[in-house]
């Protein structure tokens, strides 16, 4: 139980980083594309903030050197492909259906919600087995 509330809280974390680098992106550009561009943006954000805190607090997680590190990044963005659809398909989908920013923020959240309970499954199972909670 101890655990689910910890990643709660760092996915949490997460969560906050990734909205607020789609929300910055946008004040910062209008143009073409600023919709996509921001979401973009917020996932790298999110992907990196969430593998430094699941890596250290979720899984304990020491990489032996920086190529495994990064090949373990690697993997672990790898298994964020399919909980990135999830997200992504919330957060269109919301921008479709109501054109707002808060409603598409919503639809973000929810979307993420969703991805991070799969993606600890995921990430349990095939990125960090040998350093697992």
């Amino acid at each position: 139980m101890k655990l689910a509330l910890i990643y709660t809280l760092l996915a949490a974390i997460a969560t906050v980083a990734n909205i607020f680098s789609q929300d910055m992106t946008v004040r910062i550009y209008s143009g073409p594309y600023h919709i996509a561009l921001s979401i973009l943006i917020g996932t790298g954000v999110g992907l990196v903030v969430k593998y430094i805190l699941d890596k250290r607090y979720i899984f304990r997680f020491t990489a032996r050197n920086a190529a495994h590190d990064g090949q373990t990044f690697i993997l672990y963005a790898l298994m964020g492909v399919v909980t990135t659809v999830i997200f992504w398909g919330f957060e269109f989908g919301f921008e479709h259906l109501f054109a707002t920013k808060e409603m598409r923020y919503l639809g973000g959240v929810i979307g993420l919600a969703i991805g991070y309970v799969t993606k600890y499954e995921l990430d349990r199972r095939f990125v960090f087995r040998q350093g697992a909670a």
